[in-house]
């Protein structure tokens, strides 16, 4: 499908969607002549003579059918060898979900060959195995939509009704997983159809007189038999036993999460209660439905130390003024329904009580790492003692979280004391076990002198700076007034009631920041924008701005991302952070002979290159707060040359050997990393973007905190599986469409350089005309720089209508090189499909005509 190549994931999800469908049609052409066809041509009875009892038979019958199925199966064998040649996936992942194949197809072969002991009609055994293995594929789907004409909740029906359909239990295998109540599912079906199965065959030991009540007592028994599997698989739904074969063992808790449980005090156990919505939108089942297992988990772990409480919120409810008095509110969601948009209230956080404290999660994102969440949860609530983390006053004013930051703040709250800290004081040594500075370039001098000190003491310090905040982009066309090269802005603006407001203090080294640069033994340029042509989502190739920067080891620079830092990287090997996204940052490079030990943690790819302050900005004004701003250049007119370089944008640098300085802080040249989008995004993910933004910025707080306990929960995620086959051979078409928009920029730069350059000697001349009176002369000049302005829009125009035209084309030539490539891995793999088929095909020929040579006489042959 063509889905398979844009979710661009070397795995069999699709296949796992849509195998209960093809079951329906796989199982029923397999078993509908298993008993028809003995019917029809009177063989049944001469295999009834056989000395063999009916189960015995009915067996043979069913194990010879799973033997049919297990051929057919293994023939789909070249779609792993597609897998494994266009990507490389996850083989434990591959496993389960074969093994969840052949349990649901072997669990509805005993459903077929019951279809086809009813008739001795081929065709109506198919229709009739069509129907009867629908039940439990369909059963999920159909019991909620027949009750709701008849009901108005049908939550709990719905419940019910998916936890006994086929697609429920394959969705764990589909996972990675192979769970207890799936194996118990599965046999359980077979069981109970096998046992229809001898029913049926046992009809014919039935006397006329007692027909009705055999069939009877055999209802009675078939309900029962039902009853007892149904109530079996209820209680082993409860027990979380199942195994983790994913390469990650994603599902499996993690010995950080073993131990806090076991820390747990006897004396003050832990609650926690999670309130889910009813209904949520298809996107957020599987969330919901993690958050149970893994509740389930820690349930059994924790024993009488933590008791878990599920609360259903229905609408309206006074579940759900229970949980707004926790704090968890409704979150506004879509949902798509039989092709209709409806907006949804939907509940789904939780709350994690004690004796000592409370921790509210008010909602779990697709993006949550719920175990990490719940984990740290326990471990706070449990801990009276919390480290403390300072947030340093600055223009920032990420305390109060009006400029898009408060979202940073909460999260470290559910984990450390958080307070806010003035640099207008010296900062008291070892106060804090880790001090975070957001765009100190705003301080004054005074302030940034105290900062330096604390600096320079040796205190762990989190620093975020940016040259460009984007955050604080208005995006109404005014810019933004927060930059370090921008003044402070003045006390309630440059005007207020008519009045002039008093001049803002000056920024420190003029916004520089040079003396905090300079101690940490780094250069940073607070006009310098780092760009970068990487873009791994081509969905969004064509609107996202190079200046959006995504960092990740598949743009070709291995140490990206650096794996050996436990800020980013694993340290055993396993994947650490995968994808940051950056946005205008900035770019920091170690200062020679510094003393110091600057290790990169975000590197860009060498297909970047540096935008100074006037060749991506120019000069504005904001009208609301009347004083001068900055505004981004239309794209067009950010012309970037590549320098072949790589550049760092995030770095951790202490103390080396032979430097008598006590130094252990994180350099950030971006502060949009810190932003609510990112939190908002990391929950939602209404965009097909998985970053490790926050995951960067907790891990960071937490290694120089030196409480690394929560480090490995963070980076629990599967490894990036793309089809990098493709990647690789389509990463010469993104090659050329990034040199064909390089070439375009530097024409374009190279025209426009030629009309600045003629307009120029044209001013020189007429101001070096001595004939003409001042006036005049001022009079020329205007003409002249007005007729320049109005060539270089026209200019300018056709510049980007030329680049807009080679784009185009550019990327025309790109996807169709895609598209060629796309349809080879099809045909290959249509083409490889067809082999096994056919080689058996042919051996099993070979084998038929060599017997029939060997045991029919010659004469006959001839």
């Amino acid at each position: 499908l063509p889905e398979f190549f844009t979710s661009n994931e070397s795995n069999l999800a699709l296949l796992s969607q849509w195998f209960p469908v093809l079951l329906l049609f796989i199982v029923p052409a397999i078993t509908m002549s298993a008993w028809a066809d003995e019917r029809k041509l009177g063989t049944d009875e001469l295999l009834f003579t056989l000395p063999a009892s009916d189960l015995e038979i009915v067996l043979a019958k069913y194990l010879s059918v799973v033997a049919v199925y297990s051929i057919v199966l293994a023939f789909s064998a070249p779609v792993v060898f597609v897998l494994e040649w266009v990507g490389d996936p996850d083989w434990g992942l591959v496993v389960t979900n074969y093994l969840g194949y052949w349990l649901a197809g072997t669990a509805l072969l005993a459903a077929g060959m019951f279809a086809s002991s009813l008739t001795s009609s081929v065709t109506v055994a198919f229709v009739l195995g069509v129907v009867i293995c629908a039940v439990p594929v369909l059963f999920g789907y159909i019991v909620p939509l027949v009750a709701g004409f008849f009901f108005r909740d049908t939550y709990l029906l719905a419940r019910i009704a998916e936890s006994l359909s086929v697609p429920d239990h394959l969705r764990d295998f589909g996972l990675g997983m192979v769970p207890l109540a799936g194996l118990l599912y599965f046999a359980s079906l077979a069981a109970a159809m096998l046992y229809l199965n001898v029913v049926v065959v046992t009809e014919r030991h039935w006397s006329r007189s007692k027909q009705a009540g055999m069939g009877a007592q055999y209802a009675i028994r078939a309900v029962a038999l039902a009853v007892a599997l149904v109530s079996l698989n209820a209680i082993a739904a409860v027990v979380p036993a199942r195994a983790d074969l994913t390469a990650e063992n994603l599902y499996t808790l993690s010995s950080t999460t073993r131990e806090v449980l076991r820390k747990v005090p006897g004396e003050r156990p832990v609650t926690i209660q999670a309130f889910m919505s009813t209904e949520t939108p298809q996107d957020f089942v599987t969330a919901k439905r993690r958050l149970i297992g893994l509740l389930r988990q820690y349930d059994g772990l924790g024993g009488g130390r933590v008791e878990v409480r599920y609360v259903d919120v229905p609408p309206s409810s006074e579940q759900a003024a229970e949980a707004e008095h926790y704090g968890i509110l409704p979150t506004r969601l879509v949902d798509v329904r039989e092709g209709r948009r409806q907006d949804m209230d939907v509940y789904l956080g939780a709350v994690i009580t004690s004796t000592y404290d409370e921790v509210v999660l008010p909602f779990i994102g697709l993006g949550t790492p719920i175990e990490y969440e719940l984990t740290r949860s326990i471990r706070t609530v449990t801990n009276q003692d919390r480290l403390k983390v300072g947030i340093l006053e600055t223009d920032a004013d990420v305390q109060s979280g009006t400029q898009g930051f408060g979202r940073i703040v909460d999260e470290l709250k559910k984990q450390y004391t958080v307070e806010q800290v003035s640099a207008d004081a010296p900062i008291e040594k070892g106060r804090f076990n880790v001090l975070i500075a957001v765009m100190p370039s705003s301080l004054t001098q005074p302030q940034m002198d105290n900062f330096v000190a604390c600096v320079r003491d040796g205190n762990p310090v989190l620093i975020f700076d940016d040259p460009w905040p984007y955050v604080y982009d208005s995006g109404m066309g005014m810019g933004i007034t927060q930059a370090p090269r921008l003044p402070k802005p003045s006390p309630g603006g440059g005007m207020m009631m008519g009045m002039s407001q008093p001049p803002s203090q000056p920024k420190a080294d003029g916004g520089h920041a040079t003396s905090l640069v300079r101690e940490l033994g780094i250069e940073w340029d607070s006009g310098e924008v780092v760009w970068d042509t990487f873009n791994p989502h081509k969905e969004f190739f064509e609107v996202v701005p190079r200046e959006f920067v995504f960092i990740s080891p598949e743009s070709g620079n291995r140490k990206a991302i650096s794996p050996t830092s436990p800020i980013t990287g694993s340290g055993d090997g396993s994947p650490g952070l995968q994808e940051v996204l950056v946005v205008f940052a900035g770019t920091i490079r170690p200062r020679d002979r510094s003393g110091l030990s600057v290790e990169p943690l975000l590197v860009t790819s060498d297909d970047s290159g540096l935008f100074q302050w006037d060749e991506f900005s120019d000069d504005g004004f904001d009208f609301f707060r009347r004083q001068p701003t900055r505004r981004l250049k239309p794209d067009s007119q950010r012309v970037g040359f590549k320098d072949e370089y790589a550049h760092i944008v995030a770095a951790h640098i202490t103390s080396g050997r032979n430097s008598d300085r006590k130094i252990n802080a994180v350099f950030v040249a971006d502060v949009d990393m810190i932003s609510d989008w990112f939190f908002h995004l990391r929950e939602r993910a209404e965009i097909d973007l998985r970053l490790d933004n926050v995951e960067f910025v907790l891990n960071a707080v937490d290694v120089l905190a030196g409480d690394e306990q929560y480090l490995p929960l963070r980076k629990r995620r599967a490894a990036a599986r793309t089809l990098d086959w493709i990647e690789a051979r389509t990463r010469k078409s993104t090659e050329n469409l990034t040199a064909s928009l390089a070439e375009a920029d530097q024409r374009a730069k190279h025209d426009l350089e030629r009309i600045e350059e003629s307009f120029k000697k044209q001013r020189d001349q007429v101001s070096a005309n001595e004939e003409l009176d001042p006036r005049a002369r001022d009079q020329r000049l205007a003409n002249i720089e007005e007729s320049e302005r109005r060539q270089m829009v026209v200019a300018r125009a056709k510049v980007e209508r030329q680049k807009s035209r080679e784009t185009k084309l550019a990327q025309a030539r790109a996807d169709r090189e895609r598209t060629i490539l796309q349809n080879w891995v099809r045909l290959s793999a249509a083409v490889l499909a067809g082999l096994p088929p056919i080689l058996f095909g042919g051996i099993v020929l070979s084998l038929r005509l060599s017997r029939e040579r060997r045991e029919i006489p010659s004469g006959r042959l001839a």
